[in-house]
Parts: structure tokens; C-alpha cells; sequence
């Protein structure tokens, strides 16, 4: 009796071919996720066809209406068909798929839309007449003739309602809305030459502008700047740094804001590729490293920068929602947006953000309490009356007498110790001004010309020596400590390679690994400055920085840590008293070291206040 065959089943799978509105289905699974996905690929659509005006109306957040009008060059009557065709495009040839100059590219994204939603294209060529083609569940209907001055509108109702199962994945209205006006602020600001209009239509009517950026003029830097102001807002243009920096075939332009213009989360980081929004891992952890000397692990650089380069040198068709891009010499990309961004901070000098002298202010106004209470005000006694004049009366020696303790805090005038003349008048014209008082022995105040500033005594001095430090190790390199007895670390064949690949730059840090064969690592050297150290936990915690960011800051963080330390403890103690030479030296050595604006930990070290905020404050404006 011959025994049955259990490798062959008896319904064995039928391979067969799906139809093109299956296709057309999954594929959309791919480009359009949610309704702000619809919305790039339409608006994109409308930036490559040339337009200088998009208005995008949307109606409960995208899912029941999407309306993109442009001024764009449109498209023929008869090619609307073919347009909705599956890889159907205008935008390549399909001789050189890395030889990309627009946005799309593939000719995914109306054909797509037409199978999960229903979509009517009205298009109308310069010299032609206006047609119109409407797509309902992938079934196609007739081009027919239409009403329309120039330019094109595509219109999207009911998305995803010929795949139900994914309307249960989309979010609220207000989430839904919100995801479009982040697309389209993305766009803006990699098109500031654009006028965009972005109206909620819910309820029907002309709805309401949620969103507006008229065409901005000028070169690129200041048609940049002022999209930039309209968006991120004007503090963040205020606060922001120009960064033009080419390097091999690369170029880097953007604005990114002071170290004191920090954020709590990185929603406030934007980065283009060849005027393409992307969110890349590789390009995010360069931003970071950037500022990571600057800034706390809990706050979070705010920029826009933008790469420009040939075609060829990235490839963009490596994600399906082409947010993810993958440079051919990504080392080159990375290390630009570093050297770039530290060269402008360093270039900023002491400069710190205006924020800080804005909160400052706000500091001083009292909160509202609701109504004032009237009193009725009584005569001061005599004993008051004699206080009040004997603390406003002129000295001969001082000029006003010094409030007793009853009535303010000590204040170390400096200002006989100051040299009348030339001196003081030029000391007072540089950015940090002259040094006039010291506050509670912790606090500077100097006069500038236009205002005044006060310096944390202690802060300030500490990001001197810190500087001071790092340039001294610069110099002299990281002080490495032999092991007696090499630690074996074993790791899988993947984590030994990635570790290996990066052990040229931890040897710069005094960090030494070598192969020891199958996927185990020698460690033979630790940082000196470090101390004893479990060299296995720093390798895993090298290992998963890798994994998250695509690099690892993980030793150079730790030996920093340690030199900052060391400047907290070497610096000018809070409580100290200074001599008036002691402070405008500090002073005259802020202005000349680069980021003295901020301490260690990326908070402020002065605060500046202009003489017509101060005299808003007494109500002399």
C-alpha cells in the first residue's frame, strides 16, 4: 500500500494575477496611509506642473473631501486617461531612475487614489479646452468636457471608501486636520516662492483659511527667512542662524536657531533633500551631534536646512512614501551638516537668543488679580517721610546714598572703581558693556549703550573653562589607560562588525577595540579621565546609541561630562566677590569665546535688556 505523500498538499495554492484594481488598492496601502498622505502626493503633483498658486480645501479632516486648485501648465484632454494609468508620469523617462528633478516620479499616486476613493481630475492646457475625468472605486469614466480658466483641480471625496477595513485606522478630525497642515507647512518652506492657502470646508461654504503663506521676494536667504517667520514664527527668525556651507558636490543652506532657542521635543527640525521633505535617520543624528555640546539630552535643536546636490550622488526611491533618502557617500552628507552648523554657532560667539530677554521681562510684569482694590491712602508719618528722603538724598561723595538693609539687597557698587573717560566710554560700547554693579554676589550687571546686561557670574565662567578644557584635549588628545588584562566582549557577527566599523573614531576618545575572532572584541584601552570602567556595559551601550541614531556620541559624552564637572568646580564660586577689573575682564573674555552665550547644560549665561523695554516697565514709553 503506497504511503501518502506529506511534502504535496491536496489544495495546493493556485498562483494567479491580480487585477488591476487590486493592484491599485495595495498599492495605495503604500502611498497614501491617511488623508495628508493624499494631499502631498496631490500638492506635489501641482509643484511639478510649474503652479505659483495652491489652495488645498479639505472637509472632516480629509476624509470626506480633498480639493487641491493650481495655476499649474495642467493636463491635455487626452492624456487624462493615461494619467491615471498605473506608472503612468511626466516626470521621467525611465532611461535613469537616480536622474530625478521632481517631486514624483513613479506614477503611483492618482491611480491610487482613484481605487480607494472617488476622484475627478478638471484640467484645462494653455491653448486647449478644460476637460474632466472622475475614477470611483478604480472604474474609470469618460473624459468629458468642463468649465475651467487654466491650471488644474483635482478633487478626492470619500477616501477610502472601497476599502472600508481602513477608514477604523484613521484618527480624529482634528489629528487628521492637523497631519495635513503639517504637510503642507513642509512644502511652504521648501517652496517660498509659492503662495499656499489651506481652507477647512467642513459644514460646506467657503469654510475658513487655517493656513496661509503668501509668495515671499527677494534672493533665497531672504525669501527663506521671512517663510520661515510666517511658519516656525518671528522668534525663531529672530533666533536663527544663516547656514550656507558646499563641500564636494554638496551644498547646505537653512537657518538653525542658538543653543538658548532650544525646544523640549524635535518637532521644530526640518530637513529637505533637493527641495524634498524627509525625515532620515542619518540626517537627524548629524542635527543632533551638532548641538551635542550644547545642549541637554532633554532639549532639542530647532532648524530648517536644506541639501542641495546632483541627482545622481542620492537616491531617493528608497522608501515608499519617499521620506527616507540614501546618499552615496552618507559620511560626506553627515559630516556637512556637523562642521557646518558648529561653524556658525562657533560664529555667533556670545550671542544669546532673544527669548531670554523677552521671558525676563515677562518676568517682571505682575499677573492680573481682577479688579483693583481701592484704598483709601493716608498721609505718611514723619518717621516714614524722613526714611523715604534720607534714602533718595544725594551724597556728596557717591551721588545717592546706599538703601540701608531694611530696604533692598546688597548691591557692590562698582562704578567709582570704573576709570573715568575714553575707557569706560569704549567698554560700554562693546556687546557686553561695561561692568557697573555686582548682585548678591552671584549676579553682573553692566551697561551697554543701548541697555544693560546681566551675567551669571558662576554660568559664564563655567563654559570658559569648559572651552578651555575641550581645547586643551583637542590639542593634546585623549589621554588613553592600558588594560593589565584586554576585556573579551562577545557580541553576535552583525553588532562585531558595526562596533568594528566605528573603532577609528572611539580610539580618538581613548577608547581601543580590536577583532578577537568569530564576534568577540578586545577591549585594550579605556579614557584615563574615566576612571575604572565596566568596559562591556560602555560596548552594549555603544552598540544600542548604533541601533537608535546610526551613531554614537556615548564616550565623547562621558569624557565631557567629566570636563564639565571639572569647570563647575574650577570656576568663579557663587557668593564670591568681585573687583570691578575682575568682572570686566570676564566680560571682555565672554565676547572673545565662542558659545559663552549658554552654560554647559545650555541655559542662558546673561540676559540683556534694551533701555526702551526697561523704560516700558515704569510707563515712560
Amino acid at each position: 500500500m503506497p504511503m501518502p505523500d506529506h511534502q504535496i498538499s491536496e489544495n495546493r495554492p493556485v498562483i494567479r494575477q491580480l487585477d488591476d484594481a487590486a493592484i491599485n488598492r495595495i498599492a495605495a496601502g503604500e502611498v497614501v496611509e491617511r488623508p495628508a498622505s493624499a494631499v502631498k502626493e496631490l500638492v506635489e503633483n501641482a509643484l511639478d506642473a510649474g503652479a505659483r498658486r495652491i489652495e488645498v480645501a479639505y472637509a472632516d479632516g480629509g476624509k470626506t473631501l480633498i480639493r487641491v486648485t493650481d495655476d499649474g501648465c495642467g493636463i491635455a484632454g487626452a492624456d487624462l486617461q493615461l494619467a491615471l494609468s498605473r506608472h503612468a508620469t511626466s516626470k521621467i523617462d525611465g532611461s535613469d531612475l537616480l536622474d530625478i528633478h521632481t517631486f514624483g516620479f513613479r506614477g503611483e499616486a492618482l491611480p491610487s487614489l482613484g481605487a480607494v476613493g472617488r476622484l475627478t481630475i478638471t484640467s484645462r492646457i494653455e491653448g486647449g479646452d478644460a476637460s474632466a475625468i472622475t475614477v470611483e472605486g478604480g472604474s474609470m469614466g469618460p473624459v468629458k468636457p468642463a468649465a475651467l480658466s487654466g491650471g488644474t483641480i483635482v478633487e478626492l471625496r470619500d477616501l477610502f471608501y472601497a476599502t472600508p477595513a481602513r477608514l477604523k485606522f484613521m484618527r480624529s478630525d482634528r489629528a487628521e486636520a492637523q497631519a495635513i497642515t503639517d504637510v503642507i507647512k513642509r512644502l511652504a518652506m521648501a517652496e517660498p516662492f509659492v503662495r499656499f492657502v489651506l481652507r477647512d470646508v467642513s459644514g460646506g461654504g467657503d469654510g475658513r483659511v487655517t493656513f496661509r503663506a503668501d509668495a515671499e521676494s527677494g534672493d533665497l536667504f531672504d525669501a527663506l527667512h521671512g517663510r520661515l517667520a510666517r511658519i516656525l514664527g518671528a522668534e525663531f527668525a529672530e533666533n536663527a542662524l544663516r547656514i550656507d556651507a558646499p563641500r564636494e558636490g554638496l551644498h547646505l543652506t537653512g537657518y538653525a536657531a542658538l543653543p538658548t532657542y532650544s525646544r523640549g521635543s524635535s518637532t521644530a527640525q526640518y530637513l529637505f533633500v533637493n527641495g524634498r521633505p524627509v525625515k532620515d535617520k542619518m540626517l537627524l543624528g548629524a542635527l543632533r551631534a551638532a548641538y551635542f555640546d550644547f545642549l541637554s539630552r532633554d532639549r532639542h535643536p530647532a532648524a530648517a536646512l536644506f541639501i542641495e546636490c546632483d541627482p545622481h550622488l542620492v537616491d531617493v526611491n528608497v522608501h515608499p512614501a519617499k521620506s527616507e533618502v540614501r546618499f552615496r557617500d552618507p559620511g560626506l552628507a553627515r559630516g556637512l551638516i556637523v562642521s557646518a552648523l558648529r561653524h556658525a554657532l562657533a560664529e555667533a560667539g556670545h550671542r544669546a537668543s532673544t527669548t531670554v530677554a523677552d521671558a525676563t521681562l515677562g518676568a517682571f510684569r505682575p499677573e492680573a488679580t481682577g479688579q483693583a482694590r481701592v484704598y483709601q491712602m493716608d498721609r505718611p508719618s514723619l518717621g516714614a517721610r524722613t526714611a523715604g528722603y534720607a534714602a533718595q538724598a544725594p551724597d556728596q561723595e557717591n551721588g545717592f546714598a546706599e538703601f540701608s538693609g531694611e530696604f533692598s539687597a546688597r548691591v557692590e557698587s562698582v562704578v567709582e572703581n570704573i576709570p573715568q573717560g575714553s575707557e569706560e566710554i569704549l567698554a560700554e560700547r562693546l556687546p557686553l558693556g561695561a561692568a557697573r554693579a555686582q548682585v548678591h554676589e552671584n549676579y553682573i550687571v553692566a551697561q551697554t549703550q543701548d541697555g544693560m546686561v546681566i551675567v551669571d557670574q558662576h554660568a559664564a565662567h563655567e563654559r570658559l573653562v569648559y572651552e578651555k578644557l575641550k581645547n586643551q584635549m583637542a590639542e593634546n588628545g585623549v589621554a588613553a589607560q592600558a588594560l593589565l588584562i584586554p576585556e573579551i566582549v562577545d557580541l553576535s557577527d552583525g553588532d562585531c562588525a558595526r562596533l568594528l566599523a566605528v573603532s577609528e573614531d572611539l580610539s580618538k576618545f581613548g577608547l581601543t577595540i580590536e577583532a578577537f575572532g568569530g564576534g568577540a572584541v578586545a577591549v585594550r584601552e579605556t579614557p584615563a579621565i574615566l576612571g575604572e570602567v565596566n568596559a562591556r556595559a560602555m560596548i552594549l551601550d555603544i552598540l544600542d546609541e548604533l541601533d537608535d541614531q546610526g551613531e554614537s556620541n556615548l564616550v565623547q559624552a562621558r569624557i565631557e561630562a567629566i570636563l564639565s564637572r571639572v569647570a563647575c568646580h574650577g570656576s568663579i564660586r557663587s557668593g564670591r566677590r568681585m573687583r570691578a577689573d575682575e568682572m570686566n575682564a570676564l566680560l571682555r573674555e565672554m565676547e572673545a569665546t565662542p558659545h559663552s552665550g549658554q552654560c554647559n547644560h545650555g541655559r542662558p549665561t546673561y540676559v540683556e535688556l534694551k533701555l526702551a523695554d526697561i523704560e516700558k516697565l515704569f510707563g515712560r514709553s
